[in-house]
Protein backbone atom coordinates (compact mmCIF):
# COMPACT_ATOMS: atom_id res chain seq x y z
CA UNK A 1 0.00 0.00 0.00
CA UNK A 2 1.50 2.91 -0.89
CA UNK A 3 2.15 5.86 1.56
CA UNK A 4 1.24 9.68 0.99
CA UNK A 5 2.98 10.54 4.33
CA UNK A 6 1.42 12.69 7.09
CA UNK A 7 -0.59 16.01 7.18
CA UNK A 8 -2.04 18.80 9.52
CA UNK A 9 -5.14 18.81 7.64
CA UNK A 10 -6.35 16.13 5.30
CA UNK A 11 -9.44 17.33 3.35
CA UNK A 12 -11.46 14.80 1.43
CA UNK A 13 -13.46 16.85 -1.73
CA UNK A 14 -11.86 19.48 -3.75
CA UNK A 15 -15.57 20.23 -4.62
CA UNK A 16 -17.40 23.90 -3.37
CA UNK A 17 -15.99 23.35 0.25
CA UNK A 18 -12.89 21.69 -0.59
CA UNK A 19 -11.40 23.87 -2.35
CA UNK A 20 -12.29 27.09 0.12
CA UNK A 21 -10.82 24.88 2.73
CA UNK A 22 -7.45 24.18 1.00
CA UNK A 23 -7.17 28.08 0.28
CA UNK A 24 -7.82 29.20 3.79
CA UNK A 25 -5.86 26.75 5.38
CA UNK A 26 -2.70 26.41 4.04
CA UNK A 27 -2.45 30.13 3.86
CA UNK A 28 -0.51 29.54 7.25
CA UNK A 29 2.66 28.20 6.23
CA UNK A 30 3.51 26.73 9.55
CA UNK A 31 0.87 23.42 8.76
CA UNK A 32 0.48 21.04 5.74
CA UNK A 33 -2.53 20.61 3.64
CA UNK A 34 -3.57 17.53 1.43
CA UNK A 35 -6.49 18.14 -0.50
CA UNK A 36 -7.92 14.88 -1.92
CA UNK A 37 -10.41 14.55 -5.02
CA UNK A 38 -12.19 11.75 -6.63
CA UNK A 39 -12.20 12.85 -10.10
CA UNK A 40 -10.03 14.74 -12.20
CA UNK A 41 -8.82 17.99 -13.00
CA UNK A 42 -10.97 20.74 -14.49
CA UNK A 43 -9.27 20.66 -17.97
CA UNK A 44 -12.52 19.48 -20.26
CA UNK A 45 -13.38 21.98 -22.27
CA UNK A 46 -17.23 21.83 -21.60
CA UNK A 47 -16.74 22.60 -17.66
CA UNK A 48 -15.56 26.39 -18.32
CA UNK A 49 -18.56 27.44 -21.46
CA UNK A 50 -21.67 27.86 -19.31
CA UNK A 51 -23.84 25.87 -21.51
CA UNK A 52 -21.74 22.92 -20.70
CA UNK A 53 -23.59 21.43 -18.15
CA UNK A 54 -25.40 19.91 -20.54
CA UNK A 55 -22.21 17.70 -21.26
CA UNK A 56 -20.87 17.62 -17.38
CA UNK A 57 -24.45 16.21 -15.98
CA UNK A 58 -24.15 12.23 -17.11
CA UNK A 59 -20.75 12.24 -17.85
CA UNK A 60 -18.71 9.80 -16.16
CA UNK A 61 -15.88 12.32 -16.77
CA UNK A 62 -17.22 14.88 -14.75
CA UNK A 63 -19.90 13.12 -12.50
CA UNK A 64 -20.83 10.24 -9.91
CA UNK A 65 -23.47 9.02 -11.41
CA UNK A 66 -25.93 8.81 -9.08
CA UNK A 67 -29.66 7.65 -9.28
CA UNK A 68 -32.18 7.60 -7.00
CA UNK A 69 -34.18 4.89 -5.81
CA UNK A 70 -37.62 4.48 -7.24
CA UNK A 71 -40.00 7.77 -5.68
CA UNK A 72 -43.49 7.25 -4.54
CA UNK A 73 -44.37 10.67 -4.81
CA UNK A 74 -42.75 10.75 -8.58
CA UNK A 75 -45.18 8.14 -9.01
CA UNK A 76 -42.75 5.12 -9.42
CA UNK A 77 -40.07 7.38 -11.23
CA UNK A 78 -36.25 6.81 -10.35
CA UNK A 79 -34.26 10.29 -11.33
CA UNK A 80 -30.75 10.83 -11.66
CA UNK A 81 -29.18 12.92 -9.35
CA UNK A 82 -25.45 14.20 -10.11
CA UNK A 83 -22.75 15.51 -8.04
CA UNK A 84 -19.67 16.57 -9.50
CA UNK A 85 -16.59 14.69 -9.83
CA UNK A 86 -13.56 16.63 -10.74
CA UNK A 87 -11.50 19.84 -9.37
CA UNK A 88 -14.21 22.11 -8.15
CA UNK A 89 -16.76 19.79 -7.25
CA UNK A 90 -20.54 20.62 -7.93
CA UNK A 91 -19.28 24.34 -8.81
CA UNK A 92 -17.37 22.92 -11.78
CA UNK A 93 -21.27 21.27 -13.69
CA UNK A 94 -24.02 23.58 -11.67
CA UNK A 95 -26.27 26.29 -12.79
CA UNK A 96 -24.12 29.46 -11.65
CA UNK A 97 -26.50 30.54 -10.03
CA UNK A 98 -25.50 33.28 -6.77
CA UNK A 99 -27.81 32.91 -3.88
CA UNK A 100 -27.52 33.15 -0.32
CA UNK A 101 -30.84 32.26 0.54
CA UNK A 102 -33.25 34.35 3.09
CA UNK A 103 -32.16 35.80 6.25
CA UNK A 104 -34.83 32.98 8.70
CA UNK A 105 -32.65 30.61 7.03
CA UNK A 106 -29.65 31.07 8.89
CA UNK A 107 -31.66 32.54 11.92
CA UNK A 108 -33.43 29.31 12.44
CA UNK A 109 -30.06 27.61 12.40
CA UNK A 110 -29.45 29.84 15.46
CA UNK A 111 -32.69 28.77 17.20
CA UNK A 112 -31.91 25.22 16.37
CA UNK A 113 -28.78 25.77 18.96
CA UNK A 114 -26.03 26.21 16.57
CA UNK A 115 -24.36 29.05 17.91
CA UNK A 116 -22.84 31.93 15.69
CA UNK A 117 -24.96 30.68 12.25
CA UNK A 118 -27.35 33.70 12.32
CA UNK A 119 -27.48 35.59 9.41
CA UNK A 120 -25.61 38.94 10.92
CA UNK A 121 -22.97 35.98 12.19
CA UNK A 122 -22.74 34.41 8.46
CA UNK A 123 -22.76 37.73 6.31
CA UNK A 124 -19.18 38.56 6.65
CA UNK A 125 -18.13 35.04 5.24
CA UNK A 126 -20.76 35.62 1.90
CA UNK A 127 -18.80 39.18 2.07
CA UNK A 128 -15.18 38.02 2.88
CA UNK A 129 -14.98 35.87 -0.77
CA UNK A 130 -17.97 37.28 -2.81
CA UNK A 131 -16.49 39.95 -5.60
CA UNK A 132 -19.50 41.18 -6.83
CA UNK A 133 -19.97 42.73 -10.37
CA UNK A 134 -23.53 42.64 -10.78
CA UNK A 135 -24.15 45.12 -8.31
CA UNK A 136 -22.76 48.63 -6.70
CA UNK A 137 -20.75 47.34 -3.17
CA UNK A 138 -22.92 47.91 -0.26
CA UNK A 139 -22.92 46.74 3.23
CA UNK A 140 -24.63 43.66 1.65
CA UNK A 141 -22.37 42.96 -1.30
CA UNK A 142 -18.36 43.12 -1.53
CA UNK A 143 -15.77 43.08 -4.22
CA UNK A 144 -12.33 41.33 -4.69
CA UNK A 145 -12.73 38.46 -3.19
CA UNK A 146 -12.36 35.11 -5.03
CA UNK A 147 -16.06 34.52 -5.52
CA UNK A 148 -16.79 36.30 -9.10
CA UNK A 149 -20.49 37.36 -9.68
CA UNK A 150 -21.76 38.90 -12.56
CA UNK A 151 -25.11 39.84 -14.44
CA UNK A 152 -25.83 37.47 -17.27
CA UNK A 153 -24.82 38.26 -20.75
CA UNK A 154 -28.47 37.71 -22.50
CA UNK A 155 -31.63 38.54 -21.97
CA UNK A 156 -35.29 36.92 -24.08
CA UNK A 157 -38.49 39.33 -24.86
CA UNK A 158 -40.30 36.09 -23.15
CA UNK A 159 -38.41 36.04 -19.97
CA UNK A 160 -39.20 40.07 -19.66
CA UNK A 161 -42.55 39.56 -20.37
CA UNK A 162 -42.82 36.90 -17.74
CA UNK A 163 -40.98 39.32 -15.18
CA UNK A 164 -43.55 42.17 -16.31
CA UNK A 165 -46.64 39.23 -15.74
CA UNK A 166 -45.54 38.15 -12.24
CA UNK A 167 -45.13 41.67 -11.41
CA UNK A 168 -48.79 42.25 -12.32
CA UNK A 169 -49.89 39.20 -10.11
CA UNK A 170 -48.16 41.21 -7.11
CA UNK A 171 -44.82 39.84 -7.21
CA UNK A 172 -42.38 43.20 -7.46
CA UNK A 173 -39.16 43.35 -9.93
CA UNK A 174 -36.23 43.09 -8.46
CA UNK A 175 -32.28 43.33 -9.37
CA UNK A 176 -30.77 41.30 -6.38
CA UNK A 177 -32.44 38.43 -4.38
CA UNK A 178 -29.40 38.66 -2.02
CA UNK A 179 -29.98 40.83 0.27
CA UNK A 180 -32.25 38.85 2.97
CA UNK A 181 -35.71 38.89 1.88
CA UNK A 182 -35.23 37.79 -2.24
CA UNK A 183 -39.11 38.18 -2.65
CA UNK A 184 -39.04 39.41 -5.96
CA UNK A 185 -38.46 38.79 -9.58
CA UNK A 186 -35.24 39.34 -12.26
CA UNK A 187 -32.20 37.46 -13.95
CA UNK A 188 -30.32 35.62 -11.46
CA UNK A 189 -26.87 36.85 -10.58
CA UNK A 190 -23.85 34.18 -11.86
CA UNK A 191 -20.80 33.00 -11.13
CA UNK A 192 -19.21 34.00 -14.40
CA UNK A 193 -16.02 35.71 -15.33
CA UNK A 194 -17.08 37.32 -19.00
CA UNK A 195 -19.16 34.80 -20.05
CA UNK A 196 -17.34 32.01 -18.61
CA UNK A 197 -18.27 29.78 -15.89
CA UNK A 198 -16.09 30.73 -12.79
CA UNK A 199 -15.51 27.29 -10.12
CA UNK A 200 -14.17 27.05 -6.62
CA UNK A 201 -11.32 25.46 -8.09
CA UNK A 202 -10.27 28.56 -10.17
CA UNK A 203 -11.26 30.85 -7.66
CA UNK A 204 -9.81 29.54 -4.96
CA UNK A 205 -7.49 26.59 -6.00
CA UNK A 206 -5.91 27.70 -8.80
CA UNK A 207 -4.17 30.92 -7.30
CA UNK A 208 -2.37 29.16 -4.60
CA UNK A 209 -1.75 25.59 -5.84
CA UNK A 210 1.92 26.60 -5.78
CA UNK A 211 1.91 26.76 -2.14
CA UNK A 212 4.93 24.66 -0.57
CA UNK A 213 2.37 23.14 2.14
CA UNK A 214 -0.61 22.41 0.21
CA UNK A 215 -0.51 19.51 -2.04
CA UNK A 216 -3.27 18.21 -4.63
CA UNK A 217 -4.38 14.74 -5.50
CA UNK A 218 -6.69 13.66 -7.77
CA UNK A 219 -8.46 10.26 -8.86
CA UNK A 220 -7.97 9.86 -5.10
CA UNK A 221 -11.25 7.85 -3.59
CA UNK A 222 -11.84 7.67 -0.27
CA UNK A 223 -12.38 4.61 1.37
CA UNK A 224 -12.23 4.04 5.00
CA UNK A 225 -11.28 6.48 8.02
CA UNK A 226 -8.58 4.90 10.41
CA UNK A 227 -9.15 5.58 14.30
CA UNK A 228 -6.96 4.99 17.52
CA UNK A 229 -9.85 4.38 19.89
CA UNK A 230 -12.08 7.44 19.15
CA UNK A 231 -9.39 10.07 17.58
CA UNK A 232 -8.52 9.89 13.35
CA UNK A 233 -5.49 8.96 12.72
CA UNK A 234 -5.11 8.17 9.20
CA UNK A 235 -7.30 7.57 5.79
CA UNK A 236 -7.37 4.63 3.25
CA UNK A 237 -8.07 5.35 -0.23
CA UNK A 238 -7.12 4.55 -3.80
CA UNK A 239 -5.14 6.34 -5.94
CA UNK A 240 -5.82 5.73 -9.57
CA UNK A 241 -6.97 2.44 -8.58
CA UNK A 242 -4.13 1.13 -6.45
CA UNK A 243 -4.59 1.29 -2.31
CA UNK A 244 -2.94 4.10 -0.12
CA UNK A 245 -3.13 5.56 2.80
CA UNK A 246 -2.30 8.72 4.88
CA UNK A 247 -1.62 9.88 8.32
CA UNK A 248 -3.43 12.59 9.46
CA UNK A 249 -1.52 14.72 12.32
CA UNK A 250 -4.58 17.13 13.09
CA UNK A 251 -7.53 16.79 11.80
CA UNK A 252 -9.53 14.92 8.90
CA UNK A 253 -12.28 17.19 7.20
CA UNK A 254 -15.09 15.51 5.08
CA UNK A 255 -15.81 17.62 1.86
CA UNK A 256 -17.63 14.87 -0.01
CA UNK A 257 -21.22 16.15 -0.08
CA UNK A 258 -24.38 15.42 1.17
CA UNK A 259 -24.03 11.37 -0.76
CA UNK A 260 -20.04 11.11 -0.44
CA UNK A 261 -19.53 12.07 3.42
CA UNK A 262 -22.55 10.29 4.64
CA UNK A 263 -21.15 6.81 2.72
CA UNK A 264 -17.72 7.49 3.90
CA UNK A 265 -18.91 7.74 7.83
CA UNK A 266 -20.78 4.38 7.46
CA UNK A 267 -17.91 2.91 5.82
CA UNK A 268 -15.57 3.94 8.70
CA UNK A 269 -17.98 2.54 11.19
CA UNK A 270 -20.04 6.00 12.40
CA UNK A 271 -23.84 5.83 11.89
CA UNK A 272 -26.66 3.40 13.00
CA UNK A 273 -25.02 0.56 14.51
CA UNK A 274 -27.81 -2.34 13.20
CA UNK A 275 -27.52 -0.83 9.75
CA UNK A 276 -23.24 -1.27 10.08
CA UNK A 277 -23.51 -4.33 11.63
CA UNK A 278 -25.82 -5.29 8.22
CA UNK A 279 -22.83 -4.78 6.34
CA UNK A 280 -19.94 -5.96 8.25
CA UNK A 281 -18.81 -2.95 9.36
CA UNK A 282 -17.64 -2.69 13.02
CA UNK A 283 -19.06 0.20 14.89
CA UNK A 284 -16.25 2.80 15.98
CA UNK A 285 -19.05 5.25 17.08
CA UNK A 286 -22.91 4.86 17.22
CA UNK A 287 -24.72 8.54 15.50
CA UNK A 288 -27.97 7.69 14.32
CA UNK A 289 -28.32 10.92 12.83
CA UNK A 290 -25.85 9.87 9.36
CA UNK A 291 -27.29 9.99 6.10
CA UNK A 292 -30.95 10.81 7.82
CA UNK A 293 -32.61 14.25 7.18
CA UNK A 294 -31.97 14.71 3.34
CA UNK A 295 -33.46 17.55 1.82
CA UNK A 296 -33.94 18.65 -1.70
CA UNK A 297 -35.08 21.22 -3.86
CA UNK A 298 -37.88 19.30 -5.95
CA UNK A 299 -38.94 21.45 -9.14
CA UNK A 300 -42.47 21.20 -10.94
CA UNK A 301 -41.21 21.85 -14.47
CA UNK A 302 -44.59 23.68 -15.85
CA UNK A 303 -44.28 24.00 -19.70
CA UNK A 304 -46.11 26.41 -22.20
CA UNK A 305 -46.07 26.92 -26.03
CA UNK A 306 -45.91 29.71 -27.02
CA UNK A 307 -45.80 32.23 -30.91
CA UNK A 308 -44.81 35.30 -31.76
CA UNK A 309 -41.39 35.20 -29.73
CA UNK A 310 -38.59 33.16 -29.78
CA UNK A 311 -37.21 30.86 -27.43
CA UNK A 312 -34.52 28.34 -28.06
CA UNK A 313 -36.17 25.50 -28.81
CA UNK A 314 -36.52 26.79 -32.55
CA UNK A 315 -32.79 28.26 -32.40
CA UNK A 316 -31.30 25.15 -32.30
CA UNK A 317 -33.31 22.86 -34.67
CA UNK A 318 -31.04 23.70 -37.67
CA UNK A 319 -27.67 23.77 -38.21
CA UNK A 320 -27.62 27.38 -39.20
CA UNK A 321 -29.50 27.93 -35.74
CA UNK A 322 -26.52 26.08 -34.04
CA UNK A 323 -23.36 27.64 -36.19
CA UNK A 324 -25.27 31.16 -35.33
CA UNK A 325 -24.89 30.51 -31.86
CA UNK A 326 -21.91 29.18 -31.81
CA UNK A 327 -20.38 32.67 -33.20
CA UNK A 328 -22.24 34.94 -30.85
CA UNK A 329 -20.34 33.07 -27.98
CA UNK A 330 -16.94 33.08 -29.53
CA UNK A 331 -16.77 36.56 -30.57
CA UNK A 332 -18.51 38.04 -27.61
CA UNK A 333 -19.35 35.74 -24.53
CA UNK A 334 -23.04 36.20 -24.66
CA UNK A 335 -25.89 34.42 -26.25
CA UNK A 336 -27.44 30.90 -25.55
CA UNK A 337 -23.61 29.31 -25.16
CA UNK A 338 -23.33 31.42 -22.10
CA UNK A 339 -26.61 30.78 -20.16
CA UNK A 340 -27.23 29.29 -16.78
CA UNK A 341 -29.52 26.89 -17.11
CA UNK A 342 -32.05 29.08 -15.92
CA UNK A 343 -32.07 32.73 -16.64
CA UNK A 344 -35.02 34.79 -15.13
CA UNK A 345 -35.94 34.02 -11.24
CA UNK A 346 -38.82 34.56 -8.88
CA UNK A 347 -39.55 34.09 -5.41
CA UNK A 348 -43.33 34.19 -4.43
CA UNK A 349 -45.68 32.98 -1.72
CA UNK A 350 -48.03 29.75 -2.08
CA UNK A 351 -50.13 31.24 0.77
CA UNK A 352 -50.15 35.55 1.21
CA UNK A 353 -50.01 34.74 4.79
CA UNK A 354 -46.48 33.47 5.06
CA UNK A 355 -43.51 35.71 6.38
CA UNK A 356 -40.85 35.39 3.54
CA UNK A 357 -41.25 33.71 0.11
CA UNK A 358 -41.93 29.90 0.11
CA UNK A 359 -41.34 29.03 -3.61
CA UNK A 360 -38.57 29.69 -6.11
CA UNK A 361 -39.05 29.65 -9.97
CA UNK A 362 -36.44 29.04 -12.40
CA UNK A 363 -37.63 30.14 -15.79
CA UNK A 364 -36.43 28.99 -18.79
CA UNK A 365 -36.97 30.25 -22.96
CA UNK A 366 -37.15 26.34 -23.94
CA UNK A 367 -38.72 23.08 -22.94
CA UNK A 368 -38.03 19.21 -23.58
CA UNK A 369 -39.22 16.04 -21.98
CA UNK A 370 -36.10 15.76 -19.65
CA UNK A 371 -32.64 16.44 -19.00
CA UNK A 372 -30.64 15.39 -21.54
CA UNK A 373 -32.70 14.85 -24.13
CA UNK A 374 -33.33 17.16 -27.69
CA UNK A 375 -35.26 20.70 -27.16
CA UNK A 376 -38.43 20.55 -28.66
CA UNK A 377 -39.43 21.55 -31.83
CA UNK A 378 -41.98 24.20 -31.33
CA UNK A 379 -41.44 27.77 -29.63
CA UNK A 380 -41.87 27.22 -25.77
CA UNK A 381 -41.34 28.06 -22.07
CA UNK A 382 -40.85 26.17 -18.67
CA UNK A 383 -41.32 27.70 -15.99
CA UNK A 384 -39.70 25.50 -13.19
CA UNK A 385 -41.04 26.10 -9.29
CA UNK A 386 -39.95 24.54 -6.10
CA UNK A 387 -40.95 24.28 -2.60
CA UNK A 388 -37.84 25.85 -0.68
CA UNK A 389 -38.76 24.42 2.34
CA UNK A 390 -40.37 21.20 1.94
CA UNK A 391 -40.89 18.76 5.05
CA UNK A 392 -40.53 15.59 3.57
CA UNK A 393 -37.26 14.17 4.59
CA UNK A 394 -35.10 11.21 3.17
CA UNK A 395 -31.56 9.24 3.37
CA UNK A 396 -28.56 8.37 1.97
CA UNK A 397 -27.06 5.34 3.47
CA UNK A 398 -25.02 2.48 2.24
CA UNK A 399 -25.78 -0.77 0.53
CA UNK A 400 -22.85 -2.95 0.95
CA UNK A 401 -19.48 -2.42 3.10
CA UNK A 402 -17.45 -2.34 -0.04
CA UNK A 403 -16.13 1.41 -0.57
CA UNK A 404 -16.74 1.59 -4.64
CA UNK A 405 -20.11 0.73 -4.45
CA UNK A 406 -22.95 3.61 -5.31
CA UNK A 407 -25.04 4.09 -1.76
CA UNK A 408 -29.03 4.12 -1.72
CA UNK A 409 -30.40 7.52 -2.12
CA UNK A 410 -33.97 8.38 -1.45
CA UNK A 411 -35.16 11.83 -1.14
CA UNK A 412 -39.01 10.89 -0.23
CA UNK A 413 -39.96 13.64 -2.59
CA UNK A 414 -43.68 14.74 -1.87
CA UNK A 415 -44.11 12.29 1.26
CA UNK A 416 -45.64 14.87 3.52
CA UNK A 417 -49.51 16.23 2.80
CA UNK A 418 -48.09 19.90 2.97
CA UNK A 419 -45.78 19.70 0.66
CA UNK A 420 -47.78 18.26 -1.80
CA UNK A 421 -50.40 21.10 -1.29
CA UNK A 422 -47.25 23.51 -2.09
CA UNK A 423 -47.10 21.89 -5.06
CA UNK A 424 -50.65 22.27 -6.35
CA UNK A 425 -50.66 25.52 -5.29
CA UNK A 426 -47.15 26.30 -7.01
CA UNK A 427 -48.73 25.55 -10.43
CA UNK A 428 -51.96 27.57 -9.65
CA UNK A 429 -49.45 30.39 -9.21
CA UNK A 430 -47.86 29.49 -12.35
CA UNK A 431 -51.06 29.68 -14.35
CA UNK A 432 -52.25 33.13 -12.54
CA UNK A 433 -48.74 34.41 -13.50
CA UNK A 434 -49.23 33.38 -17.46
CA UNK A 435 -52.30 34.61 -17.28
CA UNK A 436 -51.79 38.16 -17.05
CA UNK A 437 -52.25 40.62 -19.94
CA UNK A 438 -48.45 40.86 -20.45
CA UNK A 439 -48.13 36.89 -21.44
CA UNK A 440 -51.37 37.74 -23.78
CA UNK A 441 -49.24 38.74 -27.06
CA UNK A 442 -47.49 35.37 -26.86
CA UNK A 443 -50.56 33.48 -26.52
CA UNK A 444 -49.40 30.66 -23.95
CA UNK A 445 -50.73 27.51 -24.25
CA UNK A 446 -49.89 24.99 -21.13
CA UNK A 447 -49.14 21.65 -21.96
CA UNK A 448 -47.58 20.46 -19.09
CA UNK A 449 -49.16 19.57 -16.95
CA UNK A 450 -52.06 20.44 -18.92
CA UNK A 451 -55.22 22.68 -18.70
CA UNK A 452 -57.09 20.03 -17.98
CA UNK A 453 -55.62 19.06 -14.70
CA UNK A 454 -57.34 21.09 -11.90
CA UNK A 455 -58.26 19.35 -8.67
CA UNK A 456 -56.07 19.17 -5.89
CA UNK A 457 -55.59 15.24 -5.78
CA UNK A 458 -55.15 15.70 -10.23
CA UNK A 459 -52.46 18.15 -9.56
CA UNK A 460 -50.75 16.77 -7.08
CA UNK A 461 -50.49 13.30 -8.99
CA UNK A 462 -49.40 15.36 -11.91
CA UNK A 463 -46.38 17.08 -10.06
CA UNK A 464 -45.36 13.75 -9.01
CA UNK A 465 -45.31 13.17 -13.02
CA UNK A 466 -43.36 16.26 -13.97
CA UNK A 467 -41.12 17.26 -11.28
CA UNK A 468 -37.33 16.35 -11.08
CA UNK A 469 -34.75 18.03 -8.37
CA UNK A 470 -33.03 20.82 -9.30
CA UNK A 471 -29.85 19.52 -7.65
CA UNK A 472 -29.84 20.73 -4.05
CA UNK A 473 -29.26 17.97 -1.30
CA UNK A 474 -28.25 18.98 2.16
CA UNK A 475 -28.35 17.81 5.56
CA UNK A 476 -27.21 14.33 5.88
CA UNK A 477 -24.83 15.06 8.81
CA UNK A 478 -26.74 17.49 10.27
CA UNK A 479 -25.64 20.22 12.65
CA UNK A 480 -27.11 20.29 15.99
CA UNK A 481 -27.21 18.93 19.60
CA UNK A 482 -30.21 16.42 19.64
CA UNK A 483 -29.98 12.73 19.22
CA UNK A 484 -30.05 12.44 15.38
CA UNK A 485 -27.38 15.22 15.36
CA UNK A 486 -24.16 14.47 13.70
CA UNK A 487 -21.54 17.75 13.80
CA UNK A 488 -21.55 20.15 16.56
CA UNK A 489 -21.96 24.06 15.88
CA UNK A 490 -18.25 24.10 15.38
CA UNK A 491 -18.72 21.24 12.35
CA UNK A 492 -16.84 18.58 14.92
CA UNK A 493 -18.51 14.97 14.51
CA UNK A 494 -19.88 14.34 17.95
CA UNK A 495 -18.12 11.43 20.03
CA UNK A 496 -14.85 11.56 17.54
CA UNK A 497 -11.55 13.64 17.80
CA UNK A 498 -10.19 14.70 14.89
CA UNK A 499 -12.97 14.46 12.25
CA UNK A 500 -14.87 17.20 10.66
CA UNK A 501 -17.32 17.70 7.93
CA UNK A 502 -17.88 20.79 5.82
CA UNK A 503 -20.21 20.97 3.15
CA UNK A 504 -23.52 20.89 2.38
CA UNK A 505 -24.55 18.04 4.40
CA UNK A 506 -24.13 19.98 8.10
CA UNK A 507 -26.92 22.04 6.36
CA UNK A 508 -30.07 21.23 9.87
CA UNK A 509 -32.56 22.84 7.31
CA UNK A 510 -32.48 23.47 3.32
CA UNK A 511 -31.71 27.41 3.01
CA UNK A 512 -34.03 29.14 0.52
CA UNK A 513 -32.66 28.76 -2.82
CA UNK A 514 -29.55 27.74 -4.70
CA UNK A 515 -26.89 26.07 -2.33
CA UNK A 516 -23.62 26.00 -4.09
CA UNK A 517 -22.83 29.97 -2.50
CA UNK A 518 -24.06 28.92 1.27
CA UNK A 519 -21.63 26.03 1.34
CA UNK A 520 -18.96 28.53 -0.07
CA UNK A 521 -20.06 30.40 3.08
CA UNK A 522 -19.94 27.37 5.46
CA UNK A 523 -16.28 26.32 4.26
CA UNK A 524 -14.78 29.91 4.60
CA UNK A 525 -16.59 29.56 8.40
CA UNK A 526 -15.44 26.57 9.12
CA UNK A 527 -11.85 27.64 8.17
CA UNK A 528 -11.50 30.39 10.82
CA UNK A 529 -13.18 27.96 13.26
CA UNK A 530 -9.97 25.52 12.31
CA UNK A 531 -7.81 28.43 12.80
CA UNK A 532 -9.01 28.91 16.04
CA UNK A 533 -9.23 25.54 17.51
CA UNK A 534 -5.59 25.30 16.38
CA UNK A 535 -4.46 28.15 18.14
CA UNK A 536 -6.45 27.30 21.09
CA UNK A 537 -6.48 23.70 21.76
CA UNK A 538 -8.46 23.45 25.08
CA UNK A 539 -11.62 25.43 22.90
CA UNK A 540 -11.21 22.50 20.41
CA UNK A 541 -11.54 19.61 22.72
Amino acid sequence: MKDLGTFDYVIVGAGSAGCVLANRLSADPDISVLLLEAGGKDNYFWIHVPVGYLYCMNNPRTDWLFKTEVEEGLNGRSLDYPRGRVLGGCSSINGMIYMRGQSRDYDQWRQLGNTGWGWDDVMPYFLKSEDQAAVPPDDLHAEGGEWRVENQRLSWDLLDSFQEAAAQEGIPKTNDFNRGDNHGCGYFHVNQRSGIRWSTAKGFLKPVKGRSNLTVITHAEADRIEFNGKRVTGLTLRHKGDPARVSVAGELILSAGSIGSPQILELSGIGQPDLLREHGIDVVHGLNGVGENLQDHLQVRCAYKVSGVKTLNERTQSLFGKAGIALEYLLKRSGPMSMAPSQLGAFAKSDPSLEFPNLQYHVQPLTLEKFGEPLHPFPAFTASVCNLRPESRGTVHIKSGTPGDKPSIRPNYLSVHADRMVAVEAIRLTRRIVNQPAMAQFAPEEFKPGPEVESDEDLARAAGDIATTIFHPVGTAKMGSDDTAVVDDRLRVHGIKGLRVVDASVMPTITSGNTNSPIIMIAEKAANMIREDRRAPAKAA
